[in-house]
């Protein structure tokens, strides 16, 4: 089984943290998004990865390429890195690793994470996995016929066609066959909006007969901007506390401080003075002194004082002095 990954763009809705840091290496709950996303797939498939091919901008570096390898080694796996430099679609990202593309595989978008268990129909040719939502008309959704077949893919419906929308992570029997159809999609300059989407390919395989099923996930969050990140984070803690997860490091330095769970705190963390929590991720190396700070997501090596925080996302290598409330403050800014 292989894993593709395209996460081309940096994410400009979550600016300014993704000036410094594309948006599927910042973490959630003390992990990066896409290793808890590539994780998280791992364990619904419950069957070996050998591959995880993830599609990138050249301009990310090779530090993050050596960070992304490393996360499918940690699965046992072989990591491969392709390269989109033209925001060109989902479809284009895709072939960008066409080398890759063969055998059973899933294709999953570094924005987004999940909770999900249930098992893989792997007698269908793909599964796309979807999630009930209350507005439908703001997504792609399916279409299923009597026999709970995928039938049709509806991008944001004016009409009711299903509360079942597209999360953005498929699987295929045989990915070669999806490859097939998207070389089609190119050579036929096949474009909406001016890009080359992964909908026209699959909607190819449907008209030739192919079986596509859904897979529902528990829970879908989203990592596009900074309030649904932030809510994520908090998620994202609730669900791992109560998984009965250590999310609290043996070298924290606690002063007169109160932690309400569920908070994540990496190592070298010193909170003095201070109120922590619920949902609250403390970064390596960051140091919180006279705070309250709630529903918050605080980087690496960033030092926080005098502050009541709700809602707040900070970077690394801030220096936080003030009585503000809920920020956006990215790496290296300077706050007294």
């Amino acid at each position: 089984m292989k894993i593709i990954v395209p996460m081309a763009g940096r994410g400009s809705r979550l600016r300014p943290h993704t000036l410094t840091i594309p948006k599927p290496l910042i973490p959630i709950a003390g992990k990066p998004i896409v290793h808890r996303l590539v994780e998280d797939i791992a364990g619904v498939l419950n069957q070996p990865i050998d591959e995880v091919a993830f599609v990138i901008h050249e301009s990310f570096g090779k530090k993050v390429e050596e960070d992304l390898v490393a996360i499918a080694h940690k699965l046992g796996a072989r990591g491969t890195i392709y390269y989109q430099n033209e925001a060109l679609g989902t479809g284009h990202a895709i072939m960008c690793a066409k080398e890759s593309l063969s055998g059973p595989a899933v294709i999953a978008y570094a924005d987004t994470l999940i909770r999900a268990d249930f098992d893989l129909d792997t007698t269908a040719d793909s599964v796309i996995w979807v999630k009930q939502v209350d507005k439908p008309e703001a997504f792609g959704v399916i279409n299923l016929n009597d026999n709970n077949e995928i039938v049709e893919l509806v991008e944001k419906p004016k009409e009711f066609v299903s509360d079942l929308a597209v999360i953005g992570i498929y699987y295929f029997k045989d990915i070669a066959i999806l490859k097939n159809e998207l070389q089609s999609v190119l050579d036929n300059n096949i474009v909406h909006g001016g890009e080359y989407q992964i909908n026209d390919g699959i909607k190819q395989m449907m008209a030739k007969g192919m079986k596509f099923v859904p897979g529902k996930v528990d829970e879908w969050m989203d990592c596009g901007n900074k309030e649904v990140t932030v809510e994520t984070n908090s998620r994202m803690l609730g669900f791992l506390h109560n998984d009965g997860e250590n999310l609290v490091s043996d070298t924290l330095r606690l002063e007169n401080s109160t932690i309400i769970p569920p908070c994540f705190i990496d190592e070298d963390v010193a909170i003095i003075n201070s109120i922590i929590g619920p949902n609250v991720s403390l970064g390596k190396g960051t140091h919180v002194t006279n705070c309250k700070i709630q529903n918050s997501l605080i980087q690496t090596h960033t030092h926080l004082k005098n502050a009541k925080l709700d809602n707040a996302m900070i970077g690394n290598h801030v220096v936080f002095d003030g009585d503000f409330k809920s920020v956006s403050i990215g790496d290296y800014s300077v706050l007294e």
